[in-house]
């Protein structure tokens, strides 16, 4: 696992440097650059934004496993620094024959979140950019069984930033948090469990307003909100692009596989018992 990171981190240092020469480059906001990650940018105060963000889950162990979450959220910036943001969010899944998990065919309203961004140090006034975010959720549907259920977790984000050649390629580095609460009504079975994950991305402007880089991210499953027992853990890389449509919306297209993983106990190079074998992510959002 460390060699395939290692050669994640200088394939796209290289492919930045050799694309920097050829690129008549913009400024780099960073604020919704990136697919699974975020970066430490916050837009501008009174700055107001829309954003439908589509993420799709395929392949489990065994049998067929498909799971299309749909988010509608609302973002604004009160003053400065501070970004918050509000959603809701509605769920596809398509599960047959996939040990441990009942079958389902459904299409439901998973649940609503709120999110708050602060950003401590900004990427042009310091060696580096810094933001803190804080993602609370509760969900009615669980999002990888389709079980009806009463969820409720958070997410707490660092994100740490540099621009590696000023307004052409930037890398970022999130580390995360993640525990969740969650109660099956009809059996009043409770379990609690936890995630926490280190990803890592590089971004260059090919043109302006049009950036491609890749996303690598580790995550490391528990059983418990302390982080008592570990489920599985697994290793993510994949592309990512960056479109500005206008000076208003935006596009941003993610893709991730997993690369390698392991299960608690003997198994495979992957695992596909807590994590799926592909992630992909399609953003659009526009400033109103």
């Amino acid at each position: 696992m460390p060699s395939i990171a290692k050669s994640f981190g200088v394939a796209t240092l290289c492919w930045s440097a050799l694309l920097a020469t050829g690129a008549h480059a913009e400024g780099i906001d960073t604020e919704h650059l990136f697919g699974f990650m975020i970066g430490t940018d916050v837009g501008t105060v009174g700055e107001r934004e829309f954003e439908s963000k589509t993420t799709g889950r395929f392949a489990r162990s065994g049998g067929k496993y498909r799971a299309i979450e749909k988010e509608f959220e609302v973002e604004f910036v009160p003053v400065r620094n501070f970004r918050i943001e509000m959603g809701a969010a509605f769920s596809a899944h398509d599960i047959v024959g996939v040990p441990g998990f009942e079958d389902r065919r459904q299409l439901a309203w998973q649940g609503v979140s709120v999110d708050f961004r602060y950003r401590f140090l900004e990427r042009e006034k310091a060696p580096f950019g810094l933001t803190f975010a804080v993602e609370g959720r509760a969900d009615r549907v669980d999002e990888t069984t389709a079980s009806v259920v009463r969820a409720y977790g958070t997410e707490m984000t660092l994100a740490v930033e540099r621009e590696l050649i000023p307004d052409v390629a930037v890398a970022a580095l999130n580390l995360s948090y993640a525990p969740e609460w969650t109660r099956v009504p009809r059996t009043g079975e409770a379990e609690q469990e936890s995630t926490i994950a280190a990803a890592f991305a590089v971004m260059t402007q090919l043109r302006p307003g049009f950036f491609l880089g890749g996303e690598a991210r580790y995550q490391r499953r528990y059983e418990g909100i302390g982080l008592e027992e570990l489920a599985g853990q697994a290793l993510f890389v994949g592309p990512t692009a960056y479109f500005k449509l206008s000076k208003t919306s935006r596009l941003t297209l993610a893709w991730s596989s997993q690369v390698w993983g392991r299960a608690a106990g003997p198994g495979s190079g992957l695992d596909l018992a807590n994590f799926e074998r592909h992630q992909a992510r399609v953003v659009f959002g526009f400033n109103f």
